[in-house]
């Protein structure tokens, strides 16, 4: 029987045990998707407890305590540090085979150095000693991420962003690069004319540009787009709940500008239609500069009205959603490559049906000129966990090249995130160190294979990315 979480978890060979230990272990991370706050990054940020740290914003433990039956004040509510974290411990035993009890202990052994359950009988002790450890200045936000070996974070930012704190980091001089993403969300939200008129006011103050027609808008986002260029971003990302591939033609995309912002509601069509243009202006800015464009799609977001009411976005009322997006993805990206603007391109499926789909319509696209030009994204939100991680390298590997892959990010708010590389490397590890114990593999090619987890763990990105 083997320990639980001892320094072989998740690795069931000895090939596995190689490949992870003298290879994917020793490699620097590159998170060129999460959701930090730069701000806490800047000021170096120090935690008050790790109620704070580790269940402010995890939507992923409020769903679990909520199935656990803890009421609403201790997951959002007003519920002190102590009483949040004790609830959370008493959910903990009951997250067995779900990835949270897995994250849980990886980030207590390797953040704190503790190696205990957590459950009821010890949340005291390790609450207290977790608090005790943040006083020092190793378990602030940019010791954190040194403890972990990042090398790059790539943040999620609005195009009306000020990036004040990149800024302010980049000067100090902090040897990890904090980079910015472009994420124009708010610039397709079309279905709602009041929010999207607001957003446009925001955008023509910061951009300079007086916005009363598509063509304006366009300009606008162009030059937020060339402010984000001098800060150093590279990639885009956008949010999607589907693909937009329509017929439009221009005048048509001039006319639904004026009628949105008019104040008056789109019809279905028009809101398709004005997607699809846009995706394509912004897919052209990507090209222009070189930059890589994200795409995760397929979360069908604010299912609970009512929460959504009480609570707001983004705390844990999402699942995946069922969209058949083959068609309108395929005519989106050939759209840009017919003008041979089509950028690299990471596609992130959250339904995992869409995988041997997303597998296959990659290879439609690659051009020869950068190696993996087109990517199927790491297993996202309700994904990256060990079953969703697998089901996507096997597609990966069964339709396209596995040894091309630009690997894994945390896609998170927490700075406790980062053994989620761990977790994917010891992952990735196992699936090859299975395939060479099972004869699928020739074991003479290890120092090949070993080279090639420590490409998808780190090198991938940073040559796909120029870092």
């Amino acid at each position: 029987m083997k320990t639980f979480m001892d320094k072989n978890f998740l690795l069931q060979t000895a090939t596995a045990e190689e490949l992870y230990h003298n290879h994917a272990a020793k490699m620097p991370i590159i998170d060129y998707h999460c959701h930090l706050d730069p701000r806490m990054v800047a000021s170096d940020y120090k935690f008050r407890s790790i109620t704070e740290l580790w269940l402010g914003g995890d939507h992923y433990k409020w769903r679990a305590m909520r199935t656990n039956g803890v009421a609403e004040k201790y997951c959002t509510g007003d519920a002190s540090d102590w009483e949040k974290f004790q609830q959370w411990a008493e959910t903990v035993p009951y997250t067995m085979r779900n990835p949270l009890y897995h994250w849980t202990h990886l980030e207590l052994s390797t953040a704190f150095g503790i190696n205990k359950l957590l459950n009821p009988s010890t949340a005291k002790e390790i609450y207290d000693e977790c608090n005790e450890k943040l006083q020092s200045s190793e378990f602030s936000a940019r010791g954190l991420m040194r403890r972990y070996h990042v090398e790059v974070v790539c943040t999620t930012d609005d195009p009306i962003d000020s990036l004040e704190w990149h800024k302010q980091t980049a000067e100090e001089g902090f040897e990890i690069k904090m980079f910015p993403t472009w994420r124009p969300d708010k610039a397709m939200a079309v279905e709602n004319p009041t929010s999207f008129i607001s957003y446009v006011s925001k955008l023509s103050e910061v951009s300079g540009v007086r916005i009363s027609s598509y063509p304006e808008l366009i300009e606008a986002l162009r030059k937020r787009h060339d402010f984000f260029a001098t800060q150093g971003c590279r990639l885009s990302d956008h949010g999607l709940e589907e693909f937009y591939g329509e017929d439009y033609t221009e005048a048509e995309i001039h006319t639904i500008f004026h009628k949105v912002f008019g104040g008056i509601h789109l019809t279905s069509e028009e809101i398709r239609k004005y997607k699809s243009a846009i995706l394509v202006a912004f897919g052209e800015m990507d090209w222009e500069k070189g930059w890589t464009q994200q795409f995760h799609y397929g979360a069908l977001r604010n299912n609970n009205t009512r929460l959504f009411n009480q609570l707001g976005p983004d705390i844990g009322f999402d699942s995946i959603g069922e969209w058949n997006t083959a068609g309108a993805l395929s005519r989106f990206l050939d759209r840009l490559d017919q003008q041979d603007k089509l950028a690299q391109t990471i596609l992130y499926n959250l339904n995992p049906c869409a995988n041997e789909m997303i597998a296959t319509m990659i290879g439609n696209f690659q051009d020869g000129s950068v190696p993996g030009k087109i990517q199927f994204g790491s297993g996202w939100w309700f994904l990256d966990q060990k079953d969703g991680m697998e089901k996507q390298m096997n597609a990966l590997s069964s339709l396209g090249l596995l040894s091309r892959f630009v690997g894994m990010l945390t896609d998170s708010r927490s700075f406790l995130s980062y053994p989620r590389h761990e977790y994917f490397r010891r992952t990735l590890c196992n699936l090859i160190g299975n395939d060479v114990e099972n004869g699928l593999l020739p074991a003479s090619e290890l120092p090949f294979l070993g080279r090639m987890v420590e490409d998808i763990s780190y090198r991938n990105a940073k040559e796909y990315f120029g870092f």
